[in-house]
């Protein structure tokens, strides 16, 4: 496997994050103008590849993979088909957490859930549920992500007290209950009515 391949898989891993240089030269082991050489040619592999819908941005001091904007008008319409509207129990997981948790950083859900959480805050970023609502001070700046005005009206909360009792969820989790009925019920009547309205 070549260094190209090395970073564009950790790239991927960290999601929407991105990952600073420093710690990218680090991880596949090279000097950090050399591996800042090799971002640039696996985005110009991207750029002259027609077939290649990925590209890297550099956004503050951090490296993001990504899609190129040509393909904004083809994700826009699947975020809004019925396909996309369905959450992932991951997702709801990844919601629940940072609802209750906020302001929290990617990782720390990862930590909470105990597996990587990167697909399900892109997922929820997209649905305009949650949003970067600050950065962490010290080394790396990990995004903090926190619910948006949106998420509040999508579920009729008028302020975050409102939503169920923490002690609650985990008596009803301790005894095989549903935990994360707020979310799944709305999403499960939402999933209902589009494909009701779609196969009309």
């Amino acid at each position: 496997m070549s260094v190209l391949s090395h970073l564009e898989a950790l790239l991927f891993v960290v999601g929407a994050d991105g990952i600073g240089l420093e710690e990218l030269a680090f991880a596949v082991g090279l000097e950090t103008a050399d591996c800042y050489a090799a971002l640039q040619e696996l985005n110009q592999t991207y750029a002259k590849n027609p077939d290649a819908a990925l590209t890297i941005l550099e956004v503050g001091q951090h490296f993001v993979l990504t899609t190129k904007k040509d393909f904004a008008p083809l994700l826009k319409d699947f975020a809004r088909s019925p396909v996309a509207a369905k959450l992932s129990q991951a997702a709801l997981e990844t919601l629940s957490i940072i609802a209750y948790k906020q302001p929290i950083t990617r990782s720390e859900v990862d930590e909470l859930r105990g597996v990587q959480s990167s697909g399900a805050v892109q997922t929820l970023t997209a649905r305009q549920l949650i949003a970067e609502v600050g950065r962490v001070d010290g080394p790396g700046r990990a995004i903090l992500y926190g619910t948006t005005d949106y998420f509040m009206d999508y579920f009729g909360l008028k302020d975050l007290s409102e939503l169920p009792d923490v002690q609650q969820m985990e008596e009803d989790l301790a005894e095989d209950e549903a935990p994360l009925d707020l979310f799944y019920d709305r999403f499960k009547k939402e999933d209902e009515e589009e494909w009701k309205d779609y196969k009309k």
